[in-house]
């Protein structure tokens, strides 16, 4: 699974790997965290399908696991292609292996939400990186995960605000 959507958006959403809907279906983000990433995006104000979503693992991992070196090193090569085709203003990634990979920054994710200045330095000039919540984890959070939604739908309001400034 590559990706979906516009090639001439100023966002791309980048997530981790496909889960069981995602693979099933044969589009990124579907599912209950798909619904609730739509509906994310929607209260910042971006439209699903005005953006581009992809994962850096193209293939599911067994038994639903977080992606493992190798596999990211195997898979990497077709996101900095797709990247370079459609040369994004902004890249929101979706939970910490994302955020990992696409900056180079390493740590629990509420660290890396808090830098200011992550990029992908594969694209010139480089690309700011706005780490958000995965909508899986938030998804598992239940009840507690208002804050951290509320958090997420600020971080894409930023995001929309980084990509019109770059226009």
């Amino acid at each position: 699974m590559f990706g979906a959507g516009p090639e001439d958006t100023s966002l791309v959403l980048v997530g981790e790997a496909p889960g069981e809907q995602e693979d099933l279906q044969g589009e990124p983000f579907v599912g209950p965290s798909g619904y609730l990433l739509t509906r994310l995006l929607e209260r910042a104000g971006w439209e699903r399908d005005a953006i581009y979503i992809t994962n850096i693992v193209k293939c599911r991992p067994p038994n639903n696991r977080d992606p493992d070196p190798h596999e990211v090193h195997k898979c990497i090569p077709h996101l900095r292609a797709q990247l370079a085709l459609i040369k994004p203003r902004v890249i929101v990634t979706a939970g910490k292996h994302a955020t990992w990979y696409m900056t180079n920054h390493y740590g629990p994710l509420g660290a890396l939400m808090r830098m200011e200045g992550l990029q992908y330095g594969h694209l010139k000039p480089p690309v700011p990186v706005v780490p958000v919540y995965h909508p899986s984890y938030l998804l598992r959070l239940g009840e507690a995960a208002k804050a951290p939604m509320k958090d997420t739908v600020t971080r894409f309001k930023q995001a929309r605000e980084l990509a019109e400034t770059a226009k």
